[in-house]
């Protein structure tokens, strides 16, 4: 059909703006309820937890935000009709914020949740509760900005995609950030809620949480780096085509997949570790060493699963 680049390339800017919208839209509702119920249970607590909920949101939408400026270049460059290749690369650009901005625009409200609850628990420390859910929102959010710049990069070479194996070669730097922010996403959303629910419980641990947690979420976060070095790989490394080659194509989507999904199990599982650290850290604080230090021993085992999936999506581009 001759419309056929046009319908992909509308429902690209379609699917980006509804799903972040969908997404953030939720997660605000859902920080909300949980103001509303922190307020009930401690209405002298009210201003702070409004202060928390005010800032909290707009963190949240900035996942929105993002999405809406991607959508607002896609439509200031707008492939020619016949331009169906160049179409079917922005499909990369769906993937890398679609899938990003689900998932992070429901992780990121976690915290301010929490923090609504802690602060209803703990009013007099409110403000060092609400230093720590803006550290932990915005940790959380990296992964939009790895899905940002993928995005960038792939509409700038979709305007000269002129063969299969080319588009399918966006489309798997866009699964690789996309898909492999699930993972560190949930792990970072449950770490932030198990160190935010220990403040509240016993305020005397913040310091040793707020230590740990530096260097515990860096290691959550770790997945997310992994997949922005092969996307830039699929992006930049490999020669442009000067003939069709369709497996070619196959090996970049199995690659893509290969490192995006390798991340889901680890940066969950290294976030549900530092989270149950959290828990007894606030529980037990004269036992901090011993278990900031078991967490990321287990934690960087974790991570060595990561290692494997990018190693073997390296092998698969490197000798196609």
């Amino acid at each position: 059909m001759y419309y056929t680049a046009d319908f992909i390339h509308y429902s690209v800017i379609a699917c980006t703006i509804a799903i972040n919208s969908i997404s953030v839209g939720i997660s605000q509702g859902l920080t909300s309820y949980s103001a509303l119920n922190a307020i009930n249970r401690q209405p002298s607590a009210r201003n702070d937890i409004f202060r928390t909920i005010l800032i909290g949101m707009t963190l949240i939408e900035t996942v929105a935000i993002l999405a809406l400026l991607i959508v607002i270049l896609l439509l200031v460059k707008t492939p020619a009709h016949d331009a169906f290749f160049a179409a079917l690369s922005e499909v990369g650009i769906a993937c890398a914020m679609s899938i990003t901005g689900l998932v992070i625009g429901i992780a990121s409200s976690i915290p301010a949740q929490v923090a609504c609850n802690a602060i209803a628990r703990q009013p007099l420390f409110s403000h060092k509760i609400f230093g720590f859910m803006l550290m932990t929102q915005v940790l959380i959010q990296t992964p939009i900005i790895s899905g940002l710049i993928v995005s960038l990069f792939i509409q700038t070479q979709a305007l000269h995609a002129i063969f299969l194996c080319d588009s399918l070669r966006l489309i798997a730097s866009g699964l690789c950030v996309g898909l492999g922010s699930i993972g560190p996403a949930i792990g970072l959303s449950l770490f932030s809620r198990a160190a935010i629910n220990g403040m509240g419980k016993n305020p005397q641990a913040y310091h040793k949480l707020l230590s740990f947690t530096f260097i515990s979420e860096a290691i959550i976060e770790t997945p997310i780096i992994f997949c922005l070095i092969i996307a830039m790989i699929l992006l930049f490394i490999i020669p442009h085509p000067t003939a069709e080659n369709w497996l070619d194509g196959v090996i970049f989507i199995a690659a893509g997949l290969c490192t995006g999904l390798g991340t889901l199990g680890t940066g969950i599982s290294s976030g549900a570790t530092g989270s149950t650290a959290c828990t007894q850290i606030a529980e037990n604080p004269d036992e901090y060493s011993i278990l900031s230090r078991t967490s990321m021993l287990a934690q960087g085992v974790i991570e060595t699963v990561v290692i494997y999936s990018v190693l073997l999506s390296f092998l698969m581009i490197l000798f196609k």
